[in-house]
């Protein structure tokens, strides 16, 4: 029950959260951060659970130790029942859903394929990819041509990336990313699509088959990497391998493809920043930070479970609730940010929770960041006189399982002459 008194009315999108216009759903997210940092609310499948849109508590939730990430554990003792939703259980534990040890256990199985040392020598390959990317783009659209940017470069990116880490043979990654793009689309009703259903047994199939392969014939790769301390060392059960594996792939590749789109989109509603960055591609990272901070790929985090009372700043969380963090609103939190609504890459109170926080803080962050990094710095660069092909006010956000992930369908660009000043600014 919270402590506090509530100070204006309930906000009607609290009895179905999730279940909003996810094209923008900032108005909203600052509506309900300004009446309360933690809400109690049901989301739009008829869950109750509880809602923190504060940066403050969110950072403060992230890292406690008693919101656990294992959910068969937490409502098992609550004695609720637990549905199993998509993927399904073959694919659900993973780093993400246990708690240590367990989470310690694979989390360091998989660190070393991302370590600084690791993801710096894959510089690059990964500029290799965005050239011949950039290039095959160029050729499809010409200069007054129509061209989607997601289908094109902000998903062929790190999706290729992300494979080539894993040891995905290349004439089988274009089913692969096409039954994973149907099993992350959003639902549209409380039941999983057809298609999604058929999706997942189609990844789970295919996931099995790799691990056979690596066993077979091993590589120079993450997922015979995984094999090896399964069959050796006994460090992993086969649904642990195939969940890992499994998120991987989603975590390695999705929400950098949503972090290259949303970027971009920020950068040409705002093209005097844009061209700051096409001036001095220095700035570079100063804008992947700002694009994470206003536009998070990843607006929720993924669920976590109280396993006993719990105070978040003014508020007590029941044992055994359902937690979800927002770290998109969390990201525009006035109380942290000056002018926390605006785009600004120039800013001096950077920071952001796009990755999370604590111990399940982002493990791919660093191949995230150099690939976004590379990837909007070349693409501007290149195309100075990109601007978009259709209004912004009909960009849709299609992309995504519903709360946690949020990327564009697709985002039609016309490209421009290369070396051509951006229209706001030419002469």
């Amino acid at each position: 029950m919270s402590t506090t008194t509530r100070t204006c009315p309930r906000h009607p999108a609290l009895d179905s959260w999730g279940d909003f216009d996810r094209d923008d759903p900032f108005p909203l997210f600052a509506q309900v951060r300004s009446a309360a940092p933690v809400h109690e609310v049901r989301l739009a499948d008829g869950h109750p659970a509880w809602l923190i849109v504060g940066h403050e508590q969110a950072k403060a939730a992230l890292n406690d130790p008693r919101l656990s990430k294992d959910m068969h554990a937490a409502l098992e003792r609550s004695g609720e029942v637990v549905a199993e939703g998509l993927p399904g259980p073959a694919l659900a534990r993973h780093m993400l859903t246990v708690d240590p040890p367990d989470h310690t256990r694979l989390r360091r199985l998989a660190m070393p394929a991302f370590s600084r040392r690791r993801v710096d020598a894959l510089e690059p390959r990964i500029r290799s990819i965005v050239e011949r990317l950039l290039t095959d783009l160029e050729a499809q659209g010409g200069p007054d041509g129509v061209v989607d940017l997601v289908a094109g470069f902000a998903f062929p990116l790190p999706f290729t990336v992300i494979c080539e880490l894993l040891g995905v043979p290349h004439p089988d990654r274009t089913d692969l990313g096409r039954s994973l793009r149907t099993l992350l689309a959003p639902s549209p009703g409380p039941r999983p699509a057809p298609e999604a259903v058929a999706a997942s047994e189609r990844v789970v199939g295919y996931l099995t088959s790799l691990l056979d392969l690596k066993r077979a014939a091993p590589g120079e790769d993450l997922v015979t990497d995984l094999v090896v301390a399964a069959d050796g060392e006994g460090a992993l059960s086969e649904q642990e391998m195939l969940s890992t594996i499994f998120q991987l792939i989603v975590a390695g590749h999705d929400t950098t493809t949503s972090l290259v789109g949303n970027g971009t989109v920020a950068l040409l509603r705002h093209p005097e920043q844009r061209d700051a960055l096409v001036a001095d591609p220095a700035l570079a990272p100063r804008v992947v930070e700002e694009c994470m901070r206003y536009d998070a790929p990843v607006p929720h985090s993924t669920f976590r479970y109280t396993t006993e009372e719990v105070r978040i700043g003014e508020v007590v969380i029941p044992a055994f609730a359902q937690v979800i963090v927002s770290l998109a609103a969390a990201n525009r939190d006035p109380a942290r940010y000056r002018d926390a609504e605006s785009f600004d890459i120039h800013r001096t109170d950077g920071g952001h929770l796009a990755l999370g926080h604590g111990i399940h803080f982002c493990l791919g962050a660093p191949l995230a960041r150099l690939e976004a990094r590379i990837a909007l710095t070349a693409l501007h660069t290149r195309f100075p006189a990109m601007r978009l092909a259709v209004d912004p006010s009909t960009l849709h956000w299609g992309h995504g399982d519903g709360l946690v992930l949020r990327g564009l369908s697709e985002l039609p660009v016309v490209l421009g002459t290369p070396g051509q000043p951006h229209p706001a600014t030419a002469d």
